[in-house]
């Protein structure tokens, strides 16, 4: 199973980026996906995730307005649109797959992950 996050990079402060996860080795549209991040010194928090169809969000305080989940299931990937960024988005965000429905914002809950991709903020 590879989950390959893509789009990272440095981005001015009221800027967007658009995060992109392929997944391979597993059967996609089975998989509920999500997005956390890790800011250096803090635990890995939940960001959004999104349901197997794409019909259900979850979304977590700080992303709520902001940034967006969608999925391609014919391209087995999922992806996180942020606008208005903030220094305190700045983070290594990583996409994660669990079996079943996305209401879940633990991270023992995901079975899968990707390595991850740096979000760097400037103020």
């Amino acid at each position: 199973v590879q989950l390959q996050a893509s789009g990272g990079g440095l981005v001015q402060s009221g800027g967007s980026l658009r995060l992109s996860c392929a997944v391979s080795g597993i059967t996609f549209r089975m998989y509920s996906m999500a997005w956390f991040r890790q800011a250096p010194g803090k635990e890995r928090e939940f960001v959004l995730s999104i349901s197997q169809s794409g019909d259900r969000t979850d979304y977590a305080d700080s992303a709520k307005g902001r940034f967006t989940v969608s999925r391609d299931n014919a391209k087995n990937t999922v992806y996180l649109q942020m606008n208005s960024l903030k220094p305190e988005d700045t983070a290594v965000y990583s996409c994660a797959a669990r079996y079943g429905p996305q209401t879940f914002p633990l991270p023992s809950d995901w079975y899968y992950w990707g390595q991850g991709t740096l979000v760097t903020v400037s103020s």
